[in-house]
């Protein structure tokens, strides 16, 4: 009998041992809903940084990451409440994500800041988002739309255009957008002929860009998704001739795009945040080496997301969820050593010493006060079937 309790003990002590080593994590993206096919390079990016560090061996003595993923849908803010608070009663230290910043904004309020749970977004940009009163755990590796929309009215100055007519996605995003951009374009000079919202999930938009087009301009610019009413727009304004140049938002950049228009999308372009520094160039080999499409927009901007999370458990010596909110800015913007991609383990090892650390990452992250990323940006144009960066801005 004693052998018996023996045993019993040493497995239970064992079995224990397994669960204590594991940290659960939250990704929620919108894998189903417009910008599906940006999402899945997105959370392996976020994968990666998460396998890397459980790897390691360093993490909090040699502790391992279980990933889990939830869907946002990018849009239903009932559905993304719902899958976030799935994820928090399963007991997640932290969550990676959202994505878009309605959902991301109803998720923050309703259920990670009321149970003390970190989100580090890796693309909700809305400049309503900066404001948020989330006590110390929201964060965002995307910068604002703030700097987004003065970004890309820079471009389309810089690319001659004397006159938009401008469409974006009736939500939190779209007309945060659409508000700092049209004020920046006129400031520049440049005409706007109309200012509209569209709806997404609707089958034809021949409506929307017969209006457009009676207010007329050199160019449209589409702020919106790709997989979604964005290219809709597109779509009908190409099938009547109404535009063929295109100015594009960050929702509206990825591949799914040229594969749907070819050659019609050569006259436009757009702008993303991302970076051409030096984590660029080295989170480019650590995807690829990992079997992970990095070229998409914020899959950089993910890894980081994620990286920081687990550099901050270290530097607090805890997976306790309070301990991550308090260690994030201190990780992020240093002063110490820089952390780049592919160098978790590093990291972690100069933190378990007590060394201070200054993650630069894949984005060449630095926090503003409220914890949001001040940002770069990238100038896109369509080349050889693909979005190509023209510079860093």
């Amino acid at each position: 009998m004693r052998k018996l309790f023996i045993a019993a003990f040493m497995f239970v002590s064992i079995f224990g041992t397994k669960v204590m080593a594991d940290i659960k994590m939250g990704i929620i993206l919108g894998f189903t809903g417009p910008i599906e096919s940006l999402t899945p390079a997105m959370a392996a990016s976020a994968e990666l940084a998460f396998k890397e560090a459980s790897d390691s061996g360093s993490l909090l003595g040699g502790k391992k990451i279980e990933a889990m993923r939830a869907d946002s849908t990018c849009v239903d803010s009932a559905a993304a409440t719902a899958a976030a608070e799935g994820l928090i009663s399963g007991g997640v230290a932290a969550i990676m994500g959202a994505d878009c910043s309605g959902v991301t904004g109803a998720i923050a309020t309703n259920v990670a800041v009321p149970n003390g749970v970190v989100m580090i977004s890796p693309s909700a940009t809305s400049p309503g988002l900066t404001t948020l009163d989330d006590n110390g755990y929201f964060f965002r590796t995307a910068p604002s739309d703030a700097r987004g929309g003065q970004i890309l009215a820079d471009i389309t100055k810089d690319r001659k255009v004397k006159s938009v007519a401008i469409t974006y996605t009736n939500n939190d995003y779209g007309k945060g957008l659409a508000d700092v951009y049209t004020a920046a374009v006129k400031a520049h000079g440049i005409k706007v002929t109309t200012v509209t919202a569209h709806e997404d999930g609707k089958a034809d938009y021949s409506s929307e860009v017969a209006t457009l087009a009676s207010a007329g301009g050199d160019a449209v610019t589409v702020i919106g998704y790709l997989d979604q009413g964005g290219k809709g727009i597109i779509q009908a304004s190409l099938d009547s001739g109404a535009f063929d140049t295109f100015i594009l938002s960050d929702g509206m950049i990825g591949q799914s795009l040229v594969d749907a228009f070819g050659k019609d999308l050569s006259k436009s372009f757009g702008s993303l945040p991302g970076s051409t520094g030096k984590g660029a160039g080295i989170f480019a080999e650590v995807a690829k080496a990992g079997g992970v499409e990095a070229s998409g927009p914020y899959t950089g901007e993910s890894y980081d997301a994620a990286a920081l999370i687990v550099l901050a458990m270290q530097a607090g010596n805890s997976a306790d969820r309070a301990s991550i909110a308090k260690h994030v800015m201190d990780v992020a913007n240093g002063p110490g050593t820089k952390i780049y991609p592919g160098e978790l383990k590093k990291g972690l090892d100069l933190l378990a010493k007590g060394k201070k650390i200054d993650y630069e990452g894949a984005t060449g992250v630095s926090f503003t006060g409220v914890g949001e990323a001040e940002g770069s940006f990238l100038e896109q144009e369509v080349k050889g079937g693909k979005f190509q960066t023209k510079k860093q801005r």
